[in-house]
Protein backbone atom coordinates (compact mmCIF):
# COMPACT_ATOMS: atom_id res chain seq x y z
CA UNK A 1 0.00 0.00 0.00
CA UNK A 2 1.40 3.38 -0.68
CA UNK A 3 2.92 5.32 1.85
CA UNK A 4 0.64 8.61 1.84
CA UNK A 5 -2.40 6.33 1.90
CA UNK A 6 -1.37 4.56 5.13
CA UNK A 7 -0.21 7.96 6.88
CA UNK A 8 -3.85 9.52 5.34
CA UNK A 9 -5.39 6.70 6.93
CA UNK A 10 -3.79 6.51 10.23
CA UNK A 11 -4.27 10.65 10.57
CA UNK A 12 -7.35 10.12 12.49
CA UNK A 13 -6.84 7.24 15.39
CA UNK A 14 -7.00 9.49 18.17
CA UNK A 15 -10.70 9.28 17.85
CA UNK A 16 -11.36 5.78 17.12
CA UNK A 17 -8.75 3.75 17.87
CA UNK A 18 -5.94 4.15 15.97
CA UNK A 19 -6.00 0.21 14.54
CA UNK A 20 -9.60 0.02 14.08
CA UNK A 21 -9.40 3.38 12.09
CA UNK A 22 -6.28 3.15 9.93
CA UNK A 23 -8.17 -0.81 9.08
CA UNK A 24 -10.96 0.82 7.75
CA UNK A 25 -9.57 3.07 5.57
CA UNK A 26 -6.80 0.97 4.36
CA UNK A 27 -9.77 -1.61 3.26
CA UNK A 28 -11.82 1.04 1.57
CA UNK A 29 -8.55 2.02 -0.72
CA UNK A 30 -7.72 -0.90 -1.66
CA UNK A 31 -11.71 -2.00 -2.40
CA UNK A 32 -11.60 1.15 -4.39
CA UNK A 33 -8.64 1.73 -5.59
CA UNK A 34 -8.71 5.36 -4.76
CA UNK A 35 -5.81 7.70 -3.24
CA UNK A 36 -5.97 9.34 -0.10
CA UNK A 37 -3.82 12.08 1.06
CA UNK A 38 -4.14 14.27 4.33
CA UNK A 39 -3.10 18.07 3.83
CA UNK A 40 -3.87 21.46 4.15
CA UNK A 41 -6.58 20.65 7.11
CA UNK A 42 -8.58 18.26 4.49
CA UNK A 43 -8.19 14.62 3.65
CA UNK A 44 -8.81 13.89 0.13
CA UNK A 45 -9.72 10.63 -1.24
CA UNK A 46 -9.70 10.43 -4.97
CA UNK A 47 -9.15 13.37 -7.52
CA UNK A 48 -9.15 12.05 -9.88
CA UNK A 49 -10.28 8.86 -9.02
CA UNK A 50 -8.31 5.77 -10.56
CA UNK A 51 -8.50 5.26 -14.39
CA UNK A 52 -9.88 8.92 -14.88
CA UNK A 53 -8.39 10.74 -17.72
CA UNK A 54 -9.05 14.40 -19.27
CA UNK A 55 -9.66 17.42 -17.20
CA UNK A 56 -11.64 17.44 -13.80
CA UNK A 57 -15.58 17.97 -13.99
CA UNK A 58 -16.87 21.06 -14.87
CA UNK A 59 -18.59 23.00 -11.90
CA UNK A 60 -21.79 22.47 -10.36
CA UNK A 61 -20.26 18.34 -9.84
CA UNK A 62 -19.76 19.51 -6.65
CA UNK A 63 -21.73 18.68 -3.38
CA UNK A 64 -21.47 20.37 0.12
CA UNK A 65 -21.76 18.18 2.97
CA UNK A 66 -22.89 19.25 5.80
CA UNK A 67 -23.72 17.79 9.42
CA UNK A 68 -21.28 14.80 9.69
CA UNK A 69 -20.60 12.96 12.66
CA UNK A 70 -17.46 13.69 14.01
CA UNK A 71 -16.43 10.20 14.08
CA UNK A 72 -17.58 9.56 10.79
CA UNK A 73 -14.58 9.18 7.89
CA UNK A 74 -14.71 7.80 4.44
CA UNK A 75 -15.04 4.43 5.22
CA UNK A 76 -18.94 5.16 5.94
CA UNK A 77 -19.25 7.77 3.86
CA UNK A 78 -17.99 6.68 0.33
CA UNK A 79 -20.83 4.44 0.84
CA UNK A 80 -23.42 6.31 1.18
CA UNK A 81 -22.01 8.87 -1.27
CA UNK A 82 -21.66 6.27 -4.06
CA UNK A 83 -25.18 5.85 -3.83
CA UNK A 84 -25.99 8.78 -6.04
CA UNK A 85 -22.95 7.95 -8.76
CA UNK A 86 -19.31 7.71 -9.61
CA UNK A 87 -17.51 9.95 -6.99
CA UNK A 88 -14.26 11.91 -8.39
CA UNK A 89 -13.11 13.27 -4.90
CA UNK A 90 -14.06 13.75 -1.60
CA UNK A 91 -12.66 16.29 0.54
CA UNK A 92 -13.16 15.51 4.44
CA UNK A 93 -12.49 18.38 6.36
CA UNK A 94 -10.30 17.96 9.52
CA UNK A 95 -9.27 18.63 12.42
CA UNK A 96 -5.54 18.51 14.44
CA UNK A 97 -7.81 16.67 16.96
CA UNK A 98 -8.40 13.42 14.50
CA UNK A 99 -12.11 13.75 14.45
CA UNK A 100 -13.60 15.88 11.12
CA UNK A 101 -14.78 19.33 11.08
CA UNK A 102 -18.33 18.36 10.80
CA UNK A 103 -18.63 18.77 6.61
CA UNK A 104 -17.17 17.55 3.26
CA UNK A 105 -17.19 18.31 0.11
CA UNK A 106 -18.06 15.35 -3.08
CA UNK A 107 -17.16 15.91 -6.22
CA UNK A 108 -19.40 13.47 -8.65
CA UNK A 109 -18.40 13.03 -12.12
CA UNK A 110 -21.60 14.24 -14.02
CA UNK A 111 -23.61 17.55 -12.69
CA UNK A 112 -26.98 15.02 -12.83
CA UNK A 113 -25.03 12.95 -10.22
CA UNK A 114 -25.00 15.93 -8.13
CA UNK A 115 -28.20 16.89 -8.38
CA UNK A 116 -29.67 12.90 -7.38
CA UNK A 117 -27.16 13.54 -4.17
CA UNK A 118 -29.04 16.41 -3.37
CA UNK A 119 -32.52 14.78 -3.87
CA UNK A 120 -31.58 11.26 -2.43
CA UNK A 121 -28.99 12.42 0.64
CA UNK A 122 -30.16 15.61 2.00
CA UNK A 123 -31.54 14.87 5.01
CA UNK A 124 -30.58 11.27 4.92
CA UNK A 125 -30.15 9.17 8.57
CA UNK A 126 -26.76 8.39 8.43
CA UNK A 127 -26.48 7.19 11.86
CA UNK A 128 -30.01 6.83 14.25
CA UNK A 129 -31.19 10.23 14.69
CA UNK A 130 -28.04 11.75 13.06
CA UNK A 131 -29.33 13.74 9.63
CA UNK A 132 -27.06 14.98 6.99
CA UNK A 133 -27.34 18.09 5.16
CA UNK A 134 -26.48 18.20 1.11
CA UNK A 135 -27.09 21.12 -1.42
CA UNK A 136 -24.96 22.46 -3.93
CA UNK A 137 -21.50 23.78 -3.36
CA UNK A 138 -21.13 27.01 -3.25
CA UNK A 139 -17.78 27.48 -5.67
CA UNK A 140 -17.79 30.96 -5.27
CA UNK A 141 -15.95 32.92 -7.59
CA UNK A 142 -17.11 36.87 -7.20
CA UNK A 143 -16.26 39.72 -4.98
CA UNK A 144 -18.28 42.41 -4.36
CA UNK A 145 -15.86 45.72 -4.42
CA UNK A 146 -18.11 48.30 -2.91
CA UNK A 147 -17.39 52.38 -2.42
CA UNK A 148 -15.93 52.78 -5.89
CA UNK A 149 -16.50 56.10 -7.46
CA UNK A 150 -19.44 56.68 -9.42
CA UNK A 151 -17.52 58.13 -12.46
CA UNK A 152 -15.77 54.92 -13.11
CA UNK A 153 -16.37 53.28 -16.54
CA UNK A 154 -16.67 49.61 -16.37
CA UNK A 155 -12.99 49.29 -18.54
CA UNK A 156 -11.29 51.53 -15.96
CA UNK A 157 -12.47 48.88 -13.18
CA UNK A 158 -11.74 46.02 -14.97
CA UNK A 159 -7.82 47.28 -15.47
CA UNK A 160 -7.87 48.55 -11.80
CA UNK A 161 -8.38 45.22 -10.41
CA UNK A 162 -6.75 43.45 -12.82
CA UNK A 163 -3.67 45.84 -11.76
CA UNK A 164 -3.97 45.03 -8.12
CA UNK A 165 -5.54 41.39 -7.83
CA UNK A 166 -4.86 37.95 -10.70
CA UNK A 167 -7.15 36.06 -11.90
CA UNK A 168 -9.87 38.19 -12.78
CA UNK A 169 -12.34 37.68 -15.46
CA UNK A 170 -14.89 40.26 -16.04
CA UNK A 171 -16.28 43.34 -14.32
CA UNK A 172 -20.08 43.59 -13.61
CA UNK A 173 -21.39 47.28 -13.25
CA UNK A 174 -24.51 49.04 -13.10
CA UNK A 175 -25.76 52.08 -14.25
CA UNK A 176 -27.20 54.55 -11.84
CA UNK A 177 -31.10 54.13 -11.89
CA UNK A 178 -31.39 57.99 -12.08
CA UNK A 179 -28.20 58.95 -14.03
CA UNK A 180 -27.28 56.05 -16.65
CA UNK A 181 -23.41 58.01 -17.19
CA UNK A 182 -22.69 56.88 -13.86
CA UNK A 183 -22.33 53.38 -11.86
CA UNK A 184 -24.20 52.68 -8.56
CA UNK A 185 -20.90 52.98 -6.78
CA UNK A 186 -19.81 49.11 -6.53
CA UNK A 187 -19.38 45.95 -9.07
CA UNK A 188 -18.93 42.56 -9.03
CA UNK A 189 -15.45 41.10 -9.79
CA UNK A 190 -15.23 37.21 -11.05
CA UNK A 191 -12.17 35.17 -10.94
CA UNK A 192 -10.97 32.21 -12.85
CA UNK A 193 -11.18 29.94 -9.49
CA UNK A 194 -13.05 30.46 -6.11
CA UNK A 195 -8.95 30.24 -4.98
CA UNK A 196 -7.85 33.07 -7.19
CA UNK A 197 -11.41 34.76 -5.59
CA UNK A 198 -10.22 34.18 -1.83
CA UNK A 199 -7.07 35.20 -2.30
CA UNK A 200 -8.23 38.86 -3.93
CA UNK A 201 -10.20 38.96 -0.57
CA UNK A 202 -7.43 38.48 1.93
CA UNK A 203 -5.67 41.03 -0.18
CA UNK A 204 -8.12 43.65 -0.15
CA UNK A 205 -10.08 43.21 2.86
CA UNK A 206 -7.79 44.75 5.76
CA UNK A 207 -9.81 48.20 4.86
CA UNK A 208 -6.45 50.10 4.20
CA UNK A 209 -6.19 49.21 0.42
CA UNK A 210 -7.24 51.92 -1.80
CA UNK A 211 -8.76 52.83 -5.13
CA UNK A 212 -8.29 55.49 -6.86
CA UNK A 213 -7.61 57.26 -3.36
CA UNK A 214 -10.85 55.58 -2.13
CA UNK A 215 -11.13 53.13 0.63
CA UNK A 216 -13.36 50.42 -0.81
CA UNK A 217 -15.40 47.27 0.56
CA UNK A 218 -14.64 44.03 -0.03
CA UNK A 219 -16.51 41.41 0.47
CA UNK A 220 -18.42 37.33 -1.56
CA UNK A 221 -20.99 37.99 -3.51
CA UNK A 222 -23.99 36.40 -3.06
CA UNK A 223 -23.75 33.07 -5.55
CA UNK A 224 -26.30 32.93 -8.20
CA UNK A 225 -28.94 30.78 -7.46
CA UNK A 226 -28.69 27.71 -9.35
CA UNK A 227 -32.15 26.61 -11.17
CA UNK A 228 -32.62 22.91 -12.29
CA UNK A 229 -33.06 22.92 -16.21
CA UNK A 230 -36.43 21.26 -16.00
CA UNK A 231 -37.68 24.57 -13.77
CA UNK A 232 -36.02 26.60 -16.07
CA UNK A 233 -37.57 25.09 -19.46
CA UNK A 234 -41.15 26.14 -18.02
CA UNK A 235 -40.37 29.59 -17.45
CA UNK A 236 -42.33 32.00 -18.80
CA UNK A 237 -41.85 35.12 -17.16
CA UNK A 238 -38.64 37.64 -18.32
CA UNK A 239 -36.68 39.68 -15.97
CA UNK A 240 -35.94 43.14 -17.49
CA UNK A 241 -33.08 45.35 -16.32
CA UNK A 242 -31.76 48.88 -16.87
CA UNK A 243 -35.18 50.39 -17.34
CA UNK A 244 -35.34 54.02 -16.90
CA UNK A 245 -36.91 55.21 -13.62
CA UNK A 246 -39.74 56.87 -15.64
CA UNK A 247 -40.55 54.30 -17.93
CA UNK A 248 -43.96 53.17 -17.19
CA UNK A 249 -45.52 49.15 -17.05
CA UNK A 250 -47.57 50.26 -19.89
CA UNK A 251 -44.70 51.52 -22.26
CA UNK A 252 -42.92 47.96 -21.48
CA UNK A 253 -46.04 45.84 -22.60
CA UNK A 254 -46.70 47.57 -25.63
CA UNK A 255 -42.90 47.61 -26.44
CA UNK A 256 -42.46 44.08 -25.77
CA UNK A 257 -45.99 43.50 -27.66
CA UNK A 258 -45.04 44.72 -30.63
CA UNK A 259 -43.99 42.17 -32.79
CA UNK A 260 -46.86 39.93 -31.65
CA UNK A 261 -49.50 41.69 -29.98
CA UNK A 262 -51.74 40.13 -27.21
CA UNK A 263 -48.75 37.69 -26.02
CA UNK A 264 -47.81 39.82 -22.74
CA UNK A 265 -49.90 38.81 -19.87
CA UNK A 266 -49.27 41.68 -17.26
CA UNK A 267 -45.98 43.50 -16.06
CA UNK A 268 -44.59 44.43 -12.81
CA UNK A 269 -42.08 46.73 -12.22
CA UNK A 270 -40.00 48.42 -9.29
CA UNK A 271 -37.79 51.15 -9.77
CA UNK A 272 -35.75 50.40 -12.46
CA UNK A 273 -36.35 46.81 -13.68
CA UNK A 274 -39.42 44.74 -14.33
CA UNK A 275 -40.83 41.37 -14.87
CA UNK A 276 -42.80 40.39 -17.91
CA UNK A 277 -45.43 37.57 -17.54
CA UNK A 278 -46.30 36.13 -20.96
CA UNK A 279 -48.85 34.00 -21.80
CA UNK A 280 -46.70 31.15 -23.50
CA UNK A 281 -43.41 30.23 -22.41
CA UNK A 282 -42.50 30.20 -26.75
CA UNK A 283 -43.48 33.77 -26.57
CA UNK A 284 -40.77 35.06 -23.62
CA UNK A 285 -38.32 33.67 -25.30
CA UNK A 286 -38.73 34.80 -29.07
CA UNK A 287 -39.23 38.22 -26.83
CA UNK A 288 -36.11 37.84 -25.22
CA UNK A 289 -34.33 36.99 -28.07
CA UNK A 290 -35.63 40.23 -30.02
CA UNK A 291 -35.72 42.87 -26.85
CA UNK A 292 -32.69 42.06 -25.07
CA UNK A 293 -30.28 45.48 -26.01
CA UNK A 294 -32.87 47.44 -27.04
CA UNK A 295 -33.61 50.74 -26.40
CA UNK A 296 -36.89 51.92 -24.43
CA UNK A 297 -37.04 55.74 -23.48
CA UNK A 298 -33.21 56.27 -24.26
CA UNK A 299 -31.93 53.05 -21.65
CA UNK A 300 -30.44 50.04 -23.27
CA UNK A 301 -32.03 47.00 -21.63
CA UNK A 302 -30.96 43.43 -20.46
CA UNK A 303 -33.54 40.86 -20.98
CA UNK A 304 -33.19 37.26 -19.46
CA UNK A 305 -35.27 34.45 -17.92
CA UNK A 306 -36.56 35.05 -14.32
CA UNK A 307 -34.83 32.75 -11.83
CA UNK A 308 -37.74 31.42 -9.93
CA UNK A 309 -37.63 31.12 -5.86
CA UNK A 310 -37.01 27.97 -4.62
CA UNK A 311 -40.04 27.90 -1.99
CA UNK A 312 -39.24 24.01 -1.09
CA UNK A 313 -37.10 25.21 2.06
CA UNK A 314 -33.70 23.36 0.90
CA UNK A 315 -30.94 22.82 3.28
CA UNK A 316 -27.96 25.53 2.24
CA UNK A 317 -24.29 25.43 2.83
CA UNK A 318 -23.47 27.80 5.42
CA UNK A 319 -20.78 30.59 4.33
CA UNK A 320 -17.30 28.33 4.68
CA UNK A 321 -14.04 30.56 6.32
CA UNK A 322 -10.49 29.80 7.56
CA UNK A 323 -12.42 29.96 10.82
CA UNK A 324 -15.32 28.35 10.79
CA UNK A 325 -15.14 25.24 13.25
CA UNK A 326 -17.84 26.74 15.10
CA UNK A 327 -20.26 28.00 12.77
CA UNK A 328 -21.51 23.87 11.40
CA UNK A 329 -24.54 24.23 14.15
CA UNK A 330 -27.18 23.39 11.73
CA UNK A 331 -30.61 23.44 12.83
CA UNK A 332 -32.27 20.08 13.42
CA UNK A 333 -34.02 18.11 10.02
CA UNK A 334 -37.60 18.99 11.78
CA UNK A 335 -36.64 22.96 10.56
CA UNK A 336 -36.65 22.27 7.25
CA UNK A 337 -38.68 24.70 6.08
CA UNK A 338 -37.19 27.72 8.00
CA UNK A 339 -33.65 26.61 6.88
CA UNK A 340 -33.58 28.32 3.71
CA UNK A 341 -35.92 31.11 4.81
CA UNK A 342 -33.41 32.76 7.65
CA UNK A 343 -32.44 36.30 6.78
CA UNK A 344 -33.51 37.35 3.62
CA UNK A 345 -32.00 39.45 0.91
CA UNK A 346 -33.18 43.40 0.55
CA UNK A 347 -36.80 43.56 -1.40
CA UNK A 348 -35.07 44.96 -4.19
CA UNK A 349 -32.24 42.11 -4.08
CA UNK A 350 -34.65 39.05 -3.67
CA UNK A 351 -37.06 40.10 -6.53
CA UNK A 352 -34.09 41.07 -8.59
CA UNK A 353 -32.30 38.26 -8.98
CA UNK A 354 -29.23 39.79 -9.07
CA UNK A 355 -25.60 39.72 -6.99
CA UNK A 356 -25.56 41.21 -3.65
CA UNK A 357 -22.69 41.78 -0.87
CA UNK A 358 -23.07 38.84 1.92
CA UNK A 359 -24.81 40.08 5.18
CA UNK A 360 -22.23 41.11 7.18
CA UNK A 361 -20.70 39.64 10.49
CA UNK A 362 -22.93 40.55 13.24
CA UNK A 363 -20.30 42.29 14.73
CA UNK A 364 -20.00 44.64 11.81
CA UNK A 365 -23.66 45.30 12.34
CA UNK A 366 -23.60 46.76 16.26
CA UNK A 367 -22.01 50.06 17.36
CA UNK A 368 -21.32 51.33 20.72
CA UNK A 369 -23.82 53.30 22.73
CA UNK A 370 -22.18 55.57 24.74
CA UNK A 371 -24.24 58.01 27.11
CA UNK A 372 -25.31 61.53 26.42
CA UNK A 373 -25.84 60.15 22.10
CA UNK A 374 -29.09 61.49 21.39
CA UNK A 375 -31.82 59.43 20.09
CA UNK A 376 -34.91 60.88 17.92
CA UNK A 377 -38.05 58.77 17.53
CA UNK A 378 -38.48 57.48 13.63
CA UNK A 379 -41.35 55.86 11.66
CA UNK A 380 -40.12 52.44 10.08
CA UNK A 381 -41.67 53.55 6.96
CA UNK A 382 -38.94 56.75 7.29
CA UNK A 383 -35.95 54.30 6.61
CA UNK A 384 -35.09 52.37 3.29
CA UNK A 385 -35.93 48.95 2.37
CA UNK A 386 -32.17 47.75 3.19
CA UNK A 387 -32.56 48.41 6.87
CA UNK A 388 -35.09 45.38 7.06
CA UNK A 389 -33.79 41.84 7.04
CA UNK A 390 -36.74 39.68 7.11
CA UNK A 391 -39.56 39.04 4.17
CA UNK A 392 -42.41 40.08 6.91
CA UNK A 393 -41.01 43.34 7.24
CA UNK A 394 -40.67 44.18 3.73
CA UNK A 395 -44.11 43.68 2.94
CA UNK A 396 -45.36 46.18 5.54
CA UNK A 397 -42.75 48.28 4.07
CA UNK A 398 -43.69 47.66 0.81
CA UNK A 399 -47.59 48.09 1.18
CA UNK A 400 -46.94 51.08 3.29
CA UNK A 401 -45.52 52.56 0.41
CA UNK A 402 -47.93 51.82 -2.20
CA UNK A 403 -50.56 53.48 0.16
CA UNK A 404 -52.09 49.33 0.56
CA UNK A 405 -53.78 48.54 4.13
CA UNK A 406 -50.60 46.57 6.23
CA UNK A 407 -50.82 42.80 5.31
CA UNK A 408 -53.49 40.83 7.16
CA UNK A 409 -51.99 36.92 8.23
CA UNK A 410 -54.73 34.54 8.63
CA UNK A 411 -52.88 30.83 10.00
CA UNK A 412 -53.77 27.37 8.56
CA UNK A 413 -53.13 23.99 9.46
CA UNK A 414 -52.79 20.54 8.50
CA UNK A 415 -51.09 16.98 10.07
CA UNK A 416 -48.78 15.22 8.07
CA UNK A 417 -48.78 11.49 7.57
CA UNK A 418 -46.28 10.87 10.87
CA UNK A 419 -48.62 13.02 12.49
CA UNK A 420 -46.47 16.09 12.80
CA UNK A 421 -48.75 19.71 12.60
CA UNK A 422 -47.64 21.57 9.51
CA UNK A 423 -48.67 25.37 8.91
CA UNK A 424 -49.21 27.59 6.24
CA UNK A 425 -50.27 31.52 5.69
CA UNK A 426 -52.71 33.22 3.65
CA UNK A 427 -51.50 36.97 3.18
CA UNK A 428 -54.63 39.13 2.64
CA UNK A 429 -53.72 42.91 1.26
CA UNK A 430 -56.66 45.42 0.78
CA UNK A 431 -56.29 48.31 -1.14
CA UNK A 432 -56.66 51.72 0.64
CA UNK A 433 -58.24 53.68 -2.42
CA UNK A 434 -61.00 51.23 -4.14
CA UNK A 435 -61.56 48.76 -1.11
CA UNK A 436 -60.13 45.74 -3.49
CA UNK A 437 -58.59 42.75 -2.11
CA UNK A 438 -55.70 40.02 -3.24
CA UNK A 439 -55.02 37.52 -1.73
CA UNK A 440 -51.84 34.91 -1.32
CA UNK A 441 -50.89 31.49 -0.36
CA UNK A 442 -47.66 29.43 -0.98
CA UNK A 443 -47.90 25.82 -2.06
CA UNK A 444 -45.44 24.89 0.72
CA UNK A 445 -45.82 23.93 4.53
CA UNK A 446 -43.99 24.56 7.08
CA UNK A 447 -43.00 23.27 11.17
CA UNK A 448 -43.25 26.28 12.94
CA UNK A 449 -45.11 29.30 12.87
CA UNK A 450 -42.00 31.75 12.06
CA UNK A 451 -40.88 30.00 8.91
CA UNK A 452 -45.07 30.12 7.82
CA UNK A 453 -45.27 34.20 7.95
CA UNK A 454 -41.83 34.69 6.36
CA UNK A 455 -42.58 32.17 3.45
CA UNK A 456 -45.75 33.82 2.97
CA UNK A 457 -44.48 37.30 2.80
CA UNK A 458 -41.79 36.22 0.34
CA UNK A 459 -44.32 34.29 -2.12
CA UNK A 460 -46.75 37.39 -2.03
CA UNK A 461 -43.74 39.76 -2.31
CA UNK A 462 -42.78 37.41 -5.95
CA UNK A 463 -46.40 37.66 -6.54
CA UNK A 464 -47.55 41.53 -6.51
Amino acid sequence: MHEENKAAANGCGKVRSGTQNEAALLALIEKTGYSMIQENGQRRFGGPPPGWEGPPPPRGCEVFVGKIPRDMYEDELVPVFERAGKIYELRLMMEFSGENRGYAFVMYTTKEEAQLAIKILNNYEVRPGKFIGVCVSLDNCRLFIGAIPKVKKKEEILNEMKKVTEGVVDVIVYPNATDKTKNRGFAFVEYESHRAAAMARRRLIPGTFQLWGHTVQVNWADPEKEVDEETMQRVKVLYVRNLMISTTEDTIKAEFSKFKPGIVERVKKLRDYAFVHFFHREDAIAAMSVMNGKCIDGASIEVTLAKPVNREGTWKQPQIGPSSENLLGFPKKDDSHQKSLGKPASLSVRLNRQHSPSPPEVERCTYPFFPGIKLTPISMYSLKSSHFSSAAMHLDYFCNKNNWAPPEYYLHSTTSQDGKVLLVYKVVIRSIADGSQSCFMPDKLCATVEGAKELAAQFTLLHL
